[in-house]
């Protein structure tokens, strides 16, 4: 047992019962997955109706007899005390307890039991484990954010020596900076790169500004992983030219599991040892495989707090071709309460902004990063980094995409930057609407 396995372990998370229980779930066959599922959703549905009091008032008087009438959760719905929502039996001290990062614009705190934790880590263990690496020894080139009051950046300092991973702290992702990232490169025999997109993006392009592909310079570099925000698929084409390796997408998020990970035929693959995830309608409704609709996902094993039939906030679209075993996340398209409302009536995603600016924005690499904001009914900032400033026909071009393809007289106003604002975790949020 390795140093972070083992300090799961003495923390009370039993890290070695989760890894053969998720093997045990493996084996199941396909032909009695389903029943899996079912039974176990039913069990943890009838396990918080039984010992949670916030549960059971949040059902009330509705219908829990059949599993698509079961009430969708809010994040909204989680905005209370944590000591309110936790099951019999349970207290704050027994549990882990962290907060989720609130670019939804919905933050709260919320609480796994230590098996359902240790089950998490068992999860990220395996899919690592696909690609050939151990998440705890493979050395880790981690783009993320870090702390910054001294308790909370040592203790991140020596989850990254436990852990075998060299830190890229994201804040500060000027030219100097990432030439300095570039020289630990040169340096370090790094296995793999871990972090933010939007910040590995950047890397990716100042990398390619210096005419280099990354594997000549640190040749040990297989496979570069991406989570906690959106993957675009010509990012990811540059990522992989530039990077010179296979670049894997990894959808998570902390107060349930890893939710989809890549697997080496680059399949993008759900989840479905410990989390039930579902595509459902504005009513609710599961819709059929290859239908988008919003991600409402089910945690198997948290008997300390429910998220039974939890609005993730993310839109996407499961694969025709999936199975209860293997269901394949076909697309994952982006938040869904970060949408933008038009002086005609329409309201889109917001992405759908970022993705037209986008397409048009990025062709000559002159612009490094760009967010679009909205401020009024009719009118948006796109605010970007770039190493000169966009000419006048760059912009009117950018106009008149956005005219094309969504609504005439929206005004834009556009604002270069030198660094763009970041969350307190490094998270960079594509959209936002300030209505």
């Amino acid at each position: 047992m390795n140093l972070f396995e083992l300090s799961l372990k003495l923390n009370g998370f039993p890290i070695s019962e989760a890894k053969r229980a998720l093997i045990e779930i493996q084996d199941i066959p396909e032909s009695a997955y389903e029943d899996y599922v079912k039974q176990h959703r039913q069990e943890i549905l009838s396990y918080h109706l039984n010992h949670n009091s916030y549960y059971r008032n949040f059902i009330a008087n509705r219908n829990t007899t059949e599993w698509n009438k079961v009430p969708v959760m809010q994040k909204s719905d989680l905005q209370k005390p944590l000591k309110e929502r936790l099951s019999d039996g349970f207290s704050e001290k027994k549990v882990y307890v962290n907060k989720t990062s609130g670019s939804s614009g919905h933050p709260f705190i919320f609480a796994k039991d230590r098996y359902c934790h240790a089950m998490t880590w068992a999860e990220i263990l395996d899919r690592f484990g696909w690609l050939g690496l151990d998440f705890h020894t493979s050395f880790q080139a981690r783009f993320y954010g870090i702390p910054l009051d001294t308790i909370g950046y040592k203790k991140e300092r020596f989850k990254d020596w436990l852990g075998s991973r060299y830190r890229f702290p994201i804040f500060d992702l000027s030219e100097a900076k990432l030439e300095q990232f570039l020289e630990q490169f040169r340096r370090k025999k790094f296995d793999h790169i871990n972090g933010y997109t939007s910040s590995i993006v950047l890397f990716a392009k100042y990398v390619k500004s210096k005419d280099l592909t990354l594997t000549d310079i640190c040749p040990t570099l297989k496979y570069c992983v991406v989570t906690s925000e959106m993957l675009y698929a010509d990012d990811k084409k540059l990522m992989e030219n530039t990077f010179g390796v296979p670049v894997i997408n990894e959808y998570g998020a902390s107060e349930l599991d890893l939710i989809a990970f890549t697997n080496v035929q680059g399949q993008f693959v759900l989840n479905s040892e410990t989390l039930f995830v579902e595509i459902v309608d504005e009513q609710d409704q599961p819709v059929p495989n290859g239908t988008s609709g919003r991600i409402v996902i089910t945690s198997l094993y948290n008997k300390a707090h429910p998220m039974i039939r939890y609005d993730i906030g993310d839109t996407g679209i499961i694969d025709p071709a999936s199975s209860w075993k293997k269901p394949i996340l076909k697309e994952l398209i982006g938040r869904t309460n970060d949408v933008a409302q038009l002086p005609g009536g329409k309201t889109v995603p917001g992405l759908t902004f970022y993705y037209v600016t986008k397409s048009v924005i990025e062709d000559d690499g002159n612009v490094k990063e760009f967010v679009v904001e909205q401020t009024a009914l009719d009118r948006f900032k796109i605010m970007y980094v770039s190493e000169r400033e966009l000419t006048v026909t760059e912009t009117e071009t950018i106009k008149n995409a956005l005219y094309t393809y969504l609504e005439n007289d929206l005004i834009l106003e556009f604002e270069r930057k030198d660094v763009l604002d970041r969350s307190k975790r490094g998270k960079l949020k594509q959209f936002t609407s300030l209505l």
